[in-house]
């Protein structure tokens, strides 16, 4: 068997240096729990960054990819495929869209929803209408297009010329949104809740009036739900809990319960104007991954998934607000349902590490928010375990 560091070495010759790697070389995952190649077991509350909300390796999805490898795993989108059919009439049953597009990944996903929103826009207004609206500290992906619409100047640097049609607004500020609306503008596109720029929560009734605004003005309105979607926030998709709909919804990250996939949602007449050639994926909604998201699917919808999701996110919430009662530099804790930031006023990379080394997977964005995203299926003894050893490493700083 190889160890830790023979495997680091090697990828570090050869893995392109993208990533700011921890020196974990993970072997295996079940449950709540990863295992790395030495055998060290790590509880995890980073889930493969909100990936894994039925834990790893949950029999269901495993049970589907399995049967599928044997049958089918990849054949053209010229042709017909169960499975992909399934989960788009299980999206649509369970949200506000009559049609799909299936794709790889939260960034297609949302240069899919860009491109509806101009080619529908291109029709109806005869091409004034271009220009798309999102937040500052908004993260829509790393394609070009979509690294354009993400409003975080630090992930752009390098990348000049961004693509043109975009403009940043501050995130929960209605009446700036309002001032940024001119003749050119097609659609506002927004996070219900920033996962990477913060785990920022919007205020009370800011979506909601977003999308009065946007029918005023004919306005797509786009959700960006790859991080907060399928039962991250305690209900299906985080809107439900709004009282409001979408145009256009993206998702990707859970949907699969762990294999790469990504969709884009939208109701008619909108989503009719792609019609063939205009856009396409050759692997979006292969029958491999679409038989593991229909199964995904059943057991967010047939399970009690949602409710632990609920009920844990409130315990979680109560034991991190503890600790902020103990610890002067922690300033916040927000979020909603299984994604929660505390807010702290020194830098967390270093929590980060050593928490890892103690067997604790967790995740710092923006410098100073530790973000918590532990799978849907956590119970409160893992919660517990994970409160005891932060605690831990907060009580030596």
């Amino acid at each position: 068997m190889k160890t830790s560091q023979a495997w680091i070495d090697r990828g570090l010759a050869h893995v392109a240096k993208t990533y700011g790697r921890y020196p974990l070389v993970a072997a295996s995952g079940a449950g709540c729990w990863l295992t790395d190649i030495d055998g060290n077991r790590y509880l995890d509350f980073l889930a493969g960054v909100a990936v894994n909300n039925l834990g790893h390796c949950h029999p269901a999805v495993v049970k589907a990819l399995q049967e599928q490898a044997a049958t089918l795993i990849h054949c053209s989108n010229y042709y017909h495929i169960p499975s992909q059919i399934e989960l788009a009439e299980l999206l649509c049953a369970n949200s506000f869209g009559d049609r799909v597009f299936f794709c790889n990944s939260g960034a297609e996903a949302n240069e899919a929803a860009i491109k509806l929103t101009r080619k529908y826009c291109a029709e109806k207004y005869a091409g004034q209408r271009f220009e798309i609206l999102t937040a500052k500290a908004s993260f829509h992906g790393r394609t070009l297009g979509t690294l354009s619409a993400t409003g975080q100047e630090k992930i752009q640097q390098g990348f000049n010329p961004l693509s043109p049609g975009f403009k940043y607004i501050p995130y929960g500020d209605l009446d700036a949104l309002k001032a940024a609306v001119g003749p050119q503008t097609a659609g506002v596109m927004l996070e219900p809740i920033q996962g990477e720029g913060g785990v920022n929560v919007p205020p009370a009734g800011y979506l909601k009036a977003v999308r009065e605004f946007c029918d005023e003005h004919e306005l797509l309105l786009i959700f960006d739900e790859i991080q907060v979607g399928l039962g991250r926030t305690g209900t299906l998709f985080a809107y439900q809990q709004e009282g409001i709909e979408p145009d256009i919804l993206t998702l990707a990250k859970a949907l699969a319960g762990g294999p790469p996939i990504g969709a884009m949602i939208a109701r008619n007449p909108y989503i009719d104007v792609l019609g063939p050639g205009t856009h396409g994926s050759t692997f979006g909604g292969n029958p491999l991954v679409t038989a593991a998201a229909v199964a995904t699917m059943k057991v967010l919808l047939e399970g009690s998934v949602l409710a632990n999701c609920v009920a844990m996110g409130e315990y979680l919430r109560g034991k991190l607000e503890e600790l902020k009662g103990k610890y002067p530099f922690i300033t916040e804790v927000r979020g909603r349902g299984l994604i929660l930031g505390m807010q702290l006023t020194i830098e967390g990379a270093g929590i980060v590490k050593t928490a890892l080394e103690r067997g604790l997977l967790l995740n710092c964005t923006v410098g100073t928010v530790l973000r918590f995203v532990p799978p849907l299926i956590v119970t409160s003894n893992e919660i517990d375990q994970m409160i005891a050893t932060l605690d831990g490493i907060l009580a030596e700083l």
